[in-house]
């Protein structure tokens, strides 16, 4: 057993100074669940294509019992490999609040959702927006498979010279492809990935798209307002077609417990909230002030902005995005859900905050560019920039390979920035997490009423920010039901049934958000006392009587007293 934080640190296998292959990862959630078995708990969810293991770790004692809980996920787009560093730091550090809080909220924690995916980035540095796997049929159509064209074991960039090329390298940093202006004089290039023309007809080579050979993304393909392709690019074939999805979306739905939900992606530097499909506007005010309240925590903690999905970041306005998961955890499990784009690159080289948010990635400039490759030649060892090295092609002819590789200083922070970066966002998403419900029974009072007769009171409190429904707008949902009581005698007998079992209701949060009212300067008072409710029964005889309070969201909270045959007067147990 694991006695201190010193302990605690011992087992720590890097994630915090680089990115974890599956194997590595395996061993440090297995380290955590071996060393706190009373702590943490690891399970797979499913097990993908390529066998490897969809690990959820779940922190927190007696990880059975059902009590709000919050959620976290990384790396569902390959590439984006610091959201598994970051999650397993936010896993690290709910290990410690545990350990010392015995009344710290349940964490559910699944570092990785693409495990093949984030391999295959890994070790041959090829361009995968989520699994390394197509299962269409209508194949025939010449298109690009990445593939290691010169020897060095990674799949990168590959480019041609052609006259009616796009693209010059620049004169001011060696090796930098930059699109070409009118005054270039060349020579221009084409530029592809590293890899082979499928159905080459000798002739014709297609556009790459980022969906060739990897078929499914799977933040396309989530329920909540999914549409098929071509309409949404990497929808696949059915809502939860995959098994990387659909084993989030089983989980998900048999624990309405979670009312938060991380879902960690790269790069940007910015939180991304609902919703994705209407402006602010139409959105529930409750639900707005909760995240103005997440948005100044994040500014604060972290540096990030927190943006609507649908005024900031559609690539195309009036345009959503369909099928993520940001929306399905928000609209049909009613979470406090957010993405965040880790790794401030931007801020990095210097660039101004764009609005909308989204316009950072399509409107760069080839002096911003050229500011990337000299920050990647002095602050970054040259990872991203690599040299071309001339090969022959078996369809092209000559080429040049090499170029261009994202993985550690633009999809991913450079390693020496990762401590900082999982210290900010574990803080900001544990600060999320103490916003939970905290159901409790805070007084029961016995008292005699008549022979042989005693009246139960029993008072429930809800001490924590978001009332038990979560967001307002997730109180109408027939999952999300109200807290029930249930009142059971060993002994004695309940003298109505009725009272029994009784609905109390959803109960008040003490938390209305940012500028959700409280602050108000000509009406500054509270919202009444509906984060408390009185149960109130009456039992004939001696016995014990047990009051059990809760919900499937929120959990169960119990109480056993005593009703002894002399009792005279009422006293509070």
């Amino acid at each position: 057993m694991v006695q201190d934080a010193d302990e605690l640190d011992a087992l720590d296998r890097g994630f915090r100074e680089s990115y974890l292959d599956y194997a590595t990862l395996t061993g440090q959630l297995t380290a955590w669940a071996e060393a706190f078995p009373a702590l943490v708990r690891l399970d797979s969810l499913a097990r993908t294509p390529d066998g490897r293991e969809l690990w959820l770790l779940t922190v927190g004692a007696e990880p059975e019992r059902t009590r709000p809980a919050v959620w976290v996920d990384g790396n569902m787009h390959a590439s984006e490999l610091a959201g598994s560093s970051v999650a397993l730091a936010i896993a690290e550090d709910a290990i410690r609040w545990h350990r010392c809080d015995a009344a710290a909220p349940l964490f559910y924690v699944l570092p990785r959702i693409s495990p093949d995916g984030a391999e295959t980035v890994l070790r041959e540095g090829r361009y995968v927006r989520s699994v390394p796997r197509d299962e269409r049929t209508n194949r025939l159509r010449p298109r690009w498979r990445p593939r290691d064209v010169d020897g060095d074991g990674l799949a990168l960039a590959m480019r041609v010279e052609d006259a009616g090329g796009e693209y010059v390298e620049s004169p001011r940093v060696r090796g930098l492809m930059v699109e070409r202006s009118i005054t270039d004089v060349g020579p221009f290039y084409k530029v592809y990935p590293e890899g082979d023309i499928e159905n080459y007809d000798g002739h014709t080579v297609p556009p790459p798209g980022f969906l060739d050979d990897n078929a499914p993304d799977l933040n396309r393909n989530f329920p909540y307002s999914w549409v098929p392709e071509p309409d949404q690019p990497g929808a696949g074939p059915f809502p939860g077609s995959e098994p990387e999805s659909r084993a989030i979306l089983e989980f998900a739905t048999a624990h309405p417990n979670i009312y938060a939900w991380l879902n960690l992606h790269t790069f940007g530097g910015v939180f991304i909230r609902p919703r994705q499909d209407v402006a602010d506007t139409g959105m529930d005010r409750a639900d707005l002030a909760v995240y103005r309240q997440l948005e100044a925590w994040a500014q604060s903690l972290t540096g990030y902005p927190l943006v609507s999905g649908f005024e900031e970041f559609t690539y195309e306005p009036g345009k959503p995005l369909h099928g993520d998961l940001c929306d399905f955890a928000y609209h049909q499990r009613g979470c406090v859900a957010v993405v965040c784009e880790l790794w401030d690159l931007f801020r990095e080289l210097g660039i101004e905050r764009r609005v909308p948010f989204v316009d950072h990635y399509t409107h760069t400039t080839i002096e911003e560019l050229e500011g990337l490759g000299r920050w990647d030649g002095e602050c970054n060892g040259g990872r991203v920039i690599r040299p071309w090295q001339r090969v022959e092609h078996p369809q092209l002819g000559p080429v040049e390979v090499g170029g261009w590789d994202p993985r550690v200083g633009v999809s991913n922070p450079p390693y020496e920035r990762l401590p900082g970066l999982c210290a900010s966002v574990s803080t900001f998403w544990q600060r999320v997490a103490a916003m939970l419900p905290r159901l409790e029974i805070e007084t029961v009072r016995v008292e005699r009423v008549g022979e042989d007769v005693h009246r139960i009171e029993v008072r429930v409190i809800n001490r924590g920010y978001l009332p038990t429904h979560g967001l307002a707008s997730a109180r109408g949902r027939d999952w999300n039901e109200p807290v029930h009581a249930e009142i059971d005698s060993r002994g004695c007998t309940v003298t109505d049934p009725a009272q029994a079992h009784s609905v109390i209701g959803h109960l008040d949060g003490w938390g209305r958000g940012l500028y959700g009212g409280g602050g108000s300067l000509f009406f500054r008072y509270s919202g009444g006392n509906g984060h408390r409710s009185r149960i109130v029964a009456s039992v004939r005889g001696a016995g014990v009587v047990t009051i059990r309070v809760g919900s499937p969201r929120v959990g169960w909270v119990q109480r056993a007293v005593e009703v002894p045959g002399d009792m005279s007067s009422g006293d509070p147990h």
